[in-house]
């Protein structure tokens, strides 16, 4: 009455049966381990060549917002872009709103010129005084990016590219030579010495717009 006769010979005995052991639902294929270093080396850092593309307008342009920000009439929103199917940000020579290391770089190495003057003009310059002016710049710089990654964490935005960080915090640069050279000028007097400390500082800015027109393939 019923086909009661079990498998037929020949047939095997796990055909349409899911046996132990086995999964039930397809394999999902793994990335390789280079590609999930890649991706997560790519979601913190980005391509180092991305904040060097500059030029002199975008130079002159930023250190306005960077010195003026209240001048600033345009948008604060940097552009993105689709790249590779995925949401990308253009360079800086596209978007004066995007970050850049060029000038934070400029401006870092601009403050140690000028405080290694403004300690020579006093008599207290020396190799060494100048070595921990650089050590305690490159520690503020450091601890204004730790202190920029725990705020974002706080807030729910801890994925920013660590690039990206290191650039907004060495803006800071910019205004420390202004504040050297006003601190200059306070303390004004006759001496011929603070003559040279004064053209000295003023020819930087020149300096920095000059050398926004190095390009890409000179510092790569």
């Amino acid at each position: 009455m019923y086909n009661n006769m079990g498998p037929q010979p020949g047939m095997p005995m796990h055909q349409g049966i899911p046996q132990p052991g086995m999964p039930m639902h397809p394999a999902i294929p793994q990335p390789s381990p280079s590609e999930y270093v890649q991706s997560n080396i790519s979601r913190y850092f980005s391509d180092p060549q991305y904040y060097f593309q500059v030029n002199d307008q975008y130079v002159r342009n930023k250190l306005k917002i960077v010195l003026f920000p209240f001048l600033h009439r345009g948008h604060w929103t940097r552009i993105s872009e689709p790249v590779g199917g995925r949401l990308s940000y253009k360079p800086p020579i596209y978007d004066i709103n995007a970050p850049d290391l060029y000038i934070p770089l400029m401006a870092f190495g601009t403050y140690v010129v000028l405080a290694g003057l403004s300690l020579g003009l006093y008599g207290k310059f020396s190799p060494e005084a100048l070595n921990w002016l650089f050590v305690k710049g490159m520690v503020g710089w450091f601890l204004q990016v730790m202190l920029l990654k725990i705020s974002l964490l706080s807030l729910g935005s801890g994925e920013a590219p660590l690039l990206d960080i290191v650039a907004y915090a060495g803006y800071t640069f910019t205004g420390l030579c202004l504040a050297v050279l006003f601190a200059e000028a306070r303390s004004y007097d006759s001496s011929r010495h603070h003559y040279l400390l004064i053209f000295v500082a003023l020819a930087q800015f020149p300096l920095l717009i000059w050398l926004g027109n190095i390009s890409v393939n000179w510092l790569f």
